[in-house]
């Protein structure tokens, strides 16, 4: 056991989190290696002065982090790099065959994309093009200094679709794609050592990129229905989070729809504790019902994000990102120094695209055709515990016992079929398991009839059990 002992100011918030913030610093630093055990917490209260109940919260705030493990009849330990996560943030693995990281083979039918179809666009797009190409090569050949009205007009009216909202024009920023504008919303919303809150089960994209500028990600529990607010308040209470990112139109990769009292819910507590939202509305252009976002609830707190990636065009890296007024500046330039600006070429041609009607006829085609696959999904899933919502393009599959997630994809795989397990979505390690696997069924699978083999195939894998599966390891 070690004898350490914390340097306590207390001039940093609460006590609790400053002797775990103290903890973290010193881990960090090695004064505390790996495998020591921290001091009993009775011991430790009396030699700094403080409650056991003070030592006792920061130490479960410690081991929420993942820096320290706890052993019941043993005491806490400083978690070592195999058995932790360092500086409370997700480590960035490779993929394993057949994940996003690997290609793969060209007889595996591929049903992990739900961006839209590749060809879906195209005859909208070769006209648009050439007009660009005549009217605005002075503008490509040099860089974006500012960003034109017709850009902020666009993004507001896509913005608005599948939404009872439409943000002000002037806090409309044209970003490269989705991913582009919660990388630029993070570094500009927060400094380093900050923490992003997201749900158990999310789009993994944000918590990586966050450990990848320096910030951390901490998960909230969710159930269902979606994020749990008794969580996200636990979690605000104790890792005090800068940002949290909901996707509240359409789970990903769950498919529902966050309750309207969960939504006032969410933003009473992120209010309370000072927390801006990220509200991903991605999948509101396919969806066939208007939703009332948070972003209309609270405008002052809330960034929202649109793009044409599942309902025109994932090339084309056209996003926008609706900020609250204050934050618009900060966001605009963050995106300019990460990624030295805006592609004229490609934020115009989107804005044309949006304003000259053809990116709606290309998003009447795609929800068609996400129709007829919804359709056949239906009909080969029939009986088994699959939620899938009307004009969606993924489906979340509950798997039976006794299938584990990681073990059903790896079967999948030698059935020539690529799915992404819950892992694949998961904002870090935590208690919940959710035993389900998402069937995306739009850009990679080439056309129904590939489509609906691939879902047979799988469907037959639960109809025959893990049993018929072996892995030969």
């Amino acid at each position: 056991m070690t004898t350490w002992l914390p340097d306590l100011s207390r001039d940093n918030g609460p006590l609790y989190l400053e002797l775990a913030n103290r903890i973290q610093q010193d881990i960090e630093s090695g004064s505390l290696p790996a495998g020591v055990k921290l001091p009993p917490q009775r011991n430790l209260a009396f030699d700094i002065g403080v409650t056991v109940g003070t030592v006792s919260r920061a130490y479960a705030v410690v081991r929420e982090r993942g820096l320290v493990t706890g052993e019941v009849g043993r005491g806490t330990f400083v978690a070592s790099r195999e058995t932790g996560v360092p500086n409370g943030q997700l480590p960035i693995t490779l993929r394993p065959p057949g994940g996003y990281h690997e290609e793969a083979r060209a007889d595996v039918i591929r049903l992990d994309s739900s961006a839209a179809f590749s060809e879906a666009g195209a005859a909208e797009i070769r006209p648009l093009l050439a007009e660009l190409s005549r009217d605005g090569c002075d503008e490509m050949a040099g860089y974006v200094r500012g960003i034109e009205p017709d850009w902020r007009k666009a993004g507001a009216e896509w913005i608005a679709l599948g939404c009872r909202w439409r943000p002000d024009e002037e806090n409309v920023l044209p970003t490269s794609g989705a991913q582009g504008a919660l990388i630029s919303i993070i570094a500009g919303a927060t400094n380093p050592g900050d923490r992003i809150a997201c749900e158990a089960l999310t789009f993994a994209g944000v918590p990586r990129s966050a450990q990848l500028i320096g910030r951390g990600a901490v998960s909230v529990a969710i159930d269902e229905k979606g994020i749990l607010p008794e969580s996200f308040e636990t979690v605000c209470a104790q890792q005090h989070p800068r940002l949290l990112f909901l996707m509240p139109a359409v789970h990903t990769p769950l498919t529902v729809a966050l309750s309207p009292e969960r939504r006032r819910a969410i933003i009473e507590i992120a209010r309370r504790y000072n927390v801006l939202i990220i509200e991903d509305h991605l999948y509101a252009s396919v969806t066939p019902d208007p939703y009332e976002p948070i972003a209309a609830l609270a405008p002052d707190i809330t960034f929202h994000i649109g793009g044409l990636s599942k309902a025109v065009a994932a090339g084309l890296r056209a996003g926008w990102v609706a900020t609250p007024a204050h934050m618009t500046a900060r966001v605009w330039s963050a995106q300019k120094m990460l990624t030295g600006g805006s592609s004229y070429l490609l934020s115009d041609m989107a804005a044309r695209m949006v304003n000259s009607g053809a990116a709606m006829d290309v998003r009447t085609r795609v929800r068609e055709e996400i129709a007829r696959r919804v359709t056949v999904m239906r009909t080969v899933f029939e009986g088994c515990d699959i939620k899938i919502r009307d004009h969606t393009p993924f489906a979340w599959l509950k798997l039976p016992e006794p299938w584990l997630s990681g073990t059903f994809k790896a079967a999948a795989y030698e059935e020539k079929v690529r799915i992404d397990d819950e892992d694949e979505f998961k904002a870090g390690r935590g208690d919940q398991r959710f035993h389900g696997v998402q069937v995306a069924f739009a850009a990679m699978a080439k056309d129904i009839e590939t489509m609906e083999i691939g879902a047979r195939r799988l469907r037959r894998l639960l109809d025959a059990g893990p049993a018929a599966y072996h892995s030969y390891n």
